[in-house]
């Protein structure tokens, strides 16, 4: 495992979570196979750890008492020959938020109100590591033709940024503040807003959005693709009976 630094501000607390969170989604999505083997049911109890620079690792729990953070779900390799495989992942995904959550709670104890609910708003504004891997976030066709996507060729980068609402008065009813997220687009796997300088791709299957880097797609491999699957979905598929 590796040495960690207290963060000091939100933005560093905000960082250290989405890195932790990349790493996450990496194991459960695009990494996934790798993560399953390394869950040796034969081994002892084993955990799923993330680290700030997006990197993960599946080992044994700290030996310190007590920890020098919060730890992840203990044995989580136990369960993975007794269940379904999306349902193993997902259960894994769901315990995961709880740890990210509880890590980056656990550096802000020290922050102020102001501070912890700064914090939790930029936190919530991203797809949480269950929603991102069992597709419950997933971008609807007819808002990517409401600004300009052309659906029809999902491999294309993305023209033109989704649109925006100006936010409402705080005192306005907090149901302006969903229709607002709906008018995001963010990337399925880092849970990143849309950037117009980058190379974007669309699952013909959940309609979920993508970095290219994110699913290891460049434009020129996706001109020869008819129809794209995202790792999520082609994960899904391999653990069907």
């Amino acid at each position: 495992m590796e040495a960690s630094t207290m963060p000091n501000s939100v933005e560093e607390v905000f960082e250290d979570y989405q890195g932790r969170r990349a790493g996450l989604i990496k194991a459960l999505t695009t990494e996934v196979r790798e993560f399953r083997h390394l869950c040796d049911p034969a081994k002892e109890n084993l955990c799923l750890y993330a680290y700030p620079k997006g990197n993960w690792e599946v080992t044994l729990p700290a030996e310190e008492v007590p920890p020098e953070l919060p730890e992840p779900a203990l044995g989580i390799n136990f369960a993975r020959d007794g269940m379904e495989h999306r349902d193993w992942v997902s259960l894994i995904a769901v315990h995961s938020d709880s740890w990210l959550y509880a890590v980056a709670f656990f550096y802000c104890a020290r922050f102020n109100k102001q501070e912890r609910k700064r914090l939790f708003g930029m936190i919530n504004e991203l797809p949480t590591v269950y929603e991102v891997v069992s597709g419950r976030k997933a971008i609807k066709e007819k808002q990517a033709m409401a600004n300009g996507v052309n659906k029809t060729k999902s491999v294309l980068k993305k023209q033109e940024k989704p649109t925006k609402q100006a936010p409402p008065p705080k005192e306005e009813d907090e149901s302006y503040q969903d229709e607002d997220e709906e008018n995001e687009t963010f990337c399925g796997i880092c849970g990143g807003l849309y950037s117009g300088s980058e190379f974007w791709i669309a699952c013909d299957i959940c309609e979920k959005w993508f970095h290219g880097k994110c699913v290891k797609m460049t434009p020129a491999r996706a001109e020869h693709i008819k129809q794209y699957k995202c790792p999520p979905c082609m994960n899904n598929k391999r653990a069907r009976p």
